[in-house]
């Protein structure tokens, strides 16, 4: 899996100048650059280095992993645990979580889009406008109509959810997610919410005012966190909430 998802954004990375024409020497490059024809050496590997640097960002934001980490975060601070688990626990359990959420849809674009282009059976603008289709289908699933309408209707192009372009799919994709991903993060901060009042309640009734009820609650909380099986509870729920 991890093999077939870093074939697919070499593709990603590659695909701009597969297209590009073959590099003349360095005379022709300058008179080219001066009149427009054709981007120079130095510019591809420009263009190319600032998508290396845009494309994580790009492909955790069309995946399942904004959901998945902004629901772990809310997790731990409704268990009050601070830094634990720490960032990079949190991260690694969202990303392995994301590929194993994702797989159907790696899947397809690598045999759909990734090894056509690498057999060279297709070009790198067929392979790509075949791979986004996995991937906006899988976006449209989790996506509201509202959220669609809402950036169609500021675009001002009114089309219908199947009809939208990425411009239109990527942005309503993450509100959604937003929107989900605080939803079961309300859910999960009840339980927990419940214990602090409680002990809250108790310390003051008792006049133990000046201890932090915090101190108190958070056995209680990682206690019942543990005896319900919170983890394969909170994990699994996010893997059956995708539509894939």
């Amino acid at each position: 899996m991890i093999r077939r998802l870093l074939q697919i954004l070499l593709l990603l990375l590659i695909a701009p100048l597969a297209v590009a024409q073959p590099e003349p020497d360095t005379i022709a490059l300058v008179a080219d650059a001066m009149e427009g024809d054709s981007f120079s050496l130095s510019i591809q590997i420009l263009i190319t280095m600032t998508l290396l640097t845009l494309l994580p960002a790009a492909v955790l934001s069309t995946s399942a992993f904004v959901r998945i980490i902004i629901v772990l975060s809310i997790l731990r601070q409704a268990l009050g645990t601070a830094q634990t688990p720490p960032n990079q626990v949190l991260l690694g359990v969202a990303l392995f979580l994301t590929f194993f959420i994702m797989s159907p849809v790696i899947s397809g674009i690598y045999d759909d889009a990734a090894k056509p282009y690498m057999d060279g059976q297709i070009t790198a603008n067929e392979a790509f406008d075949v791979g986004k289709l996995p991937l906006r289908e899988f976006m449209l699933n989790q996506t509201r109509e509202s959220d669609i309408q809402l950036f169609a209707d500021i675009s001002g192009t009114g089309v219908e959810p199947e009809e939208a372009p990425l411009s239109i799919v990527i942005p309503s994709f993450m509100v959604s997610e937003l929107k989900t991903a605080f939803q079961i993060g309300f859910l999960v901060f009840i339980p927990f919410l419940v214990i602090d009042l409680v002990v809250s309640s108790v310390l003051m009734s008792m006049g133990m005012m000046m201890l932090s009820p915090m101190l108190i609650s958070l056995p209680f909380k990682i206690m019942l966190f543990v005896l319900v099986d919170g983890w394969s509870l909170i994990l699994g729920t996010l893997a059956s909430s995708f539509y894939v």
